[in-house]
């Protein structure tokens, strides 16, 4: 890993508890990237803050050594089923890894933290809660359904940490955020952070609406796109496409490869064409089941999974290391996704490739995308006779969807939300 995207700072010399040192050290983080150096003296002095970063820069352990260390600095009220911080996420994947870095900086300490997220585990999850957690990490409908139980409460909430907050109001999850903040202390009388890839207008309003002054960060805002990624698009017809991507994973045979694709249909098309072409892969989308995803991720992160096909929910939050290829099979319709997107490589210092598919269907989207990231994206050409002649696809039979709206009785009067 390259250390070019690290500063001089040291952890050690922000006054940071030697518990938390002790799991930095152990984890190997020694020097703070810019969006820790910047942020971490506002946050630890008590002050709000809302930082701008791009992805994989840091901002999960920015906002987590702030919530330890206030947490470890301040003595614990009377009230054994208040949590002390609380942290939103706007995906399932997000917050699973949000915990996992939990666990790793505070595994010296005496913190507890619990997981709230749709999907699995709804018993689990509630038991630990119950039995008590000082920090609660979870998904806005899972955890109002365990606030509204009364399985836990934010009377005496210390610090509050929105992560991907843009991602919140674009998933439709602003209501459920505010139903949240409305019911914790004055946002004087917690520490409040707010980080994200973006901060929007209606992002900037949020933080000053329910935080307390906060101070604002943001780096290198003039550089949309990581600096280490080589990009560069083709024009294929919609019917090249496949025969193209094949070419492409023959010439670059990727190490560690995301595809990204528009809908759940044309993934599970192009996961049978790979298969059927020899390329092991996976896809991960939005109505695949909870442990199915975990376990394809985590196979994925270890690398014994080359290639992952993956619809928008895995372009955000997630830390997936040494992805050394990002594959816009379809362009996405958001000019913001393509940054998110291709942010999946060229992580913490490291460079990556991203390829995009300008087809028929989808080349309307490259203008607004140039705009947003303020350069033309280099242009690659087709040779069509280079193109291979594809295997069969193989054939799998997909059981569709559980019907939600079954006619049958359901006699779990604790439904679990979808996130």
């Amino acid at each position: 890993m390259s250390s070019t995207h690290l500063t001089d700072t040291l952890f050690s010399s922000l006054g940071l508890s030697e518990l938390l040192i002790d799991g930095l050290n152990e984890a190997g983080f020694i020097n703070c990237t810019p969006i820790q150096e910047q942020t971490l003296p506002i946050s630890l002095s008590g002050t709000d803050v809302a930082g701008q970063a791009q992805t994989g820069t840091g901002k999960t352990i920015a906002f987590l050594l702030a919530t330890y260390h206030t947490l470890l600095t301040k003595p614990a009220a009377d009230n054994p089923k208040g949590v002390r911080a609380i942290m939103l996420a706007p995906t399932r994947e997000l917050a699973i890894q949000i915990y996992n870095d939990a666990m790793i900086i505070g595994k010296h300490t005496d913190i507890r933290v619990g997981l709230a997220y749709g999907g699995t585990d709804y018993e689990k999850q509630r038991k630990t809660i119950e039995d008590g957690v000082d920090i609660l990490i979870g998904t806005p409908g899972r955890t109002i359904d365990f606030f509204k139980q009364k399985v836990f409460n934010l009377r005496t909430a210390e610090v509050l940490v929105l992560d991907e907050a843009d991602r919140m109001f674009d998933l439709g999850f602003i209501n459920d955020i505010r139903f949240l903040l409305r019911r914790l202390p004055e946002p004087d009388k917690r520490l409040n952070m707010l980080f994200s890839a973006t901060l929007s207008f209606k992002v900037t309003e949020l933080a000053y609406e329910h935080m307390n002054e906060p101070e604002m960060v943001r780096i290198e805002p003039e550089q949309i796109t990581a600096k280490r990624v080589e990009e560069s698009v083709y024009y294929p017809a919609d019917d090249e496409k496949i025969p193209l991507l094949v070419k492409i994973l023959n010439d670059e045979k990727p190490e560690r490869g995301i595809i990204f694709i528009n809908t759940k249909r044309n993934a599970d098309r192009l996961n049978r064409y790979l298969e059927g072409n020899d390329f092991e892969n996976a896809v991960l989308s939005g109505d695949v089941p909870q442990n199915k995803r975990q376990k394809i991720l985590k196979q994925f992160q270890e690398g014994k999974l080359p290639l992952l096909i993956a619809t928008d929910v895995a372009a955000r939050g997630l830390h997936i290391p040494a992805v050394s290829h990002v594959f816009n099979f379809d362009l996405p319709q958001d000019a913001e996704d393509y940054v998110h997107r291709i942010g999946r490589t060229a992580r913490s210092g490291a460079s990556g490739i991203a390829i995009s598919f300008a087809c028929e269907t989808f080349a309307y989207s490259l203008p607004d995308i140039e705009a947003y990231i303020s350069h033309k994206i280099p242009f690659k050409s087709i040779d069509g006779s280079s193109l291979p002649t594809l295997k069969p696809a193989t054939k799998k039979q997909y059981k569709p969807a559980p019907n939600k709206r079954s006619s049958k009785p359901n006699n779990n009067k604790s439904r679990p939300h979808r996130y």
